[in-house]
């Protein structure tokens, strides 16, 4: 505030009324003037009693001091007035600090709202200036972002370049763009396991991320080629998944050749099994 107003803040001493003697003066002189003579007087009101303490104000400023021969509003207006500044332009805003820690979801709460903060400050502790309209936040005496203040319990205002570069790009997919990337530019059977994940899961949110967690894989210079075999594998051992397609690239089964079992198994010879001739 005093910056804003281009002025300086001397705080006095406890207990040293000596340290600012003209503001005791001008406490004793008031209570003497003004306070005293509405001692006995009844107000009914709170504007009542502020039109009187002004009358009785403008009263006291126009008295002649006895010393000085003159009366506050002539020294005010010969002294004070001709080193007044004008007002700043904007009204002054009154603000609010607190410290706040930075939850692992990037955001601190503010008043029951949450509000995001860069990703890489997880854990830090913040300041958080606060006003009428604005959410400030500050690390290290650096403002680190700024919100609109929102008064809804329990909400998030989030930035999209406060998130990780991985939760940016989760939120640029939809299940149809995702689909499509699949069988444009990977393959059919990573198309099937992307159907697999977003239609058959009751949260389609959930399934969203792995085929996004799959596509990441995909952008990997040593998956990139062998991907498509991996979902071929995922879908024929029953397990299309992220974490299943990222161990079979892992552990480099998707080189290995499918088998089937059933192909493979020799026939069962046993005399309960009658065959083809004993039906003819």
């Amino acid at each position: 505030m005093a910056q804003y107003y281009g002025c300086v803040v001397i705080p006095a001493r406890v207990r040293k009324p000596k340290d600012k003697p003209k503001v005791e003066a001008a406490v004793r002189v008031v209570t003497m003037w003004i306070t005293a003579k509405l001692r006995n007087h009844t107000f009914f009101s709170i504007d009542e009693a502020n039109k009187e303490v002004r009358r009785l104000l403008i009263e006291l400023n126009n008295r002649q001091m006895k010393k000085l021969k003159k009366s506050r509003t002539e020294l005010f207006r010969d002294l004070d007035k001709p080193s007044l500044k004008p007002l700043p332009s904007v009204r002054y805003e009154y603000a609010e600090w607190q410290k706040a820690p930075v939850n692992v979801d990037y955001h601190v709460e503010v008043d029951s709202h949450f509000y995001s903060v860069p990703y890489n400050l997880t854990g830090k502790m913040v300041e958080v200036r606060l006003t009428t309209g604005t959410v400030e936040i500050f690390h290290q005496n650096r403002r680190v972002a700024t919100h609109q203040r929102s008064y809804q319990k329990g909400a998030a205002t989030t930035l999209n370049e406060h998130r990780p570069k991985s939760h940016q790009m989760y939120l640029g997919w939809t299940p149809a763009s995702v689909l499509e990337h699949a069988r444009n530019n990977i393959g059919p059977y990573a198309f099937k396991v992307f159907e697999q994940l977003i239609n058959g899961n009751s949260h389609p949110e959930k399934g969203m991320k792995s085929c996004i967690g799959i596509i990441s894989l995909h952008r990997k210079p040593d998956f990139q080629d062998r991907l498509e075999a991996a979902c071929k594998r995922a879908l024929a051992i029953n397990s299309a998944s992220y974490r299943s397609i990222k161990s079979i690239l892992q552990s480099g089964l998707d080189r290995v050749p499918l088998t089937d079992p059933e192909k493979d198994r020799p026939a069962i010879d046993h005399e309960n099994i009658r065959g083809s001739n004993y039906y003819r």
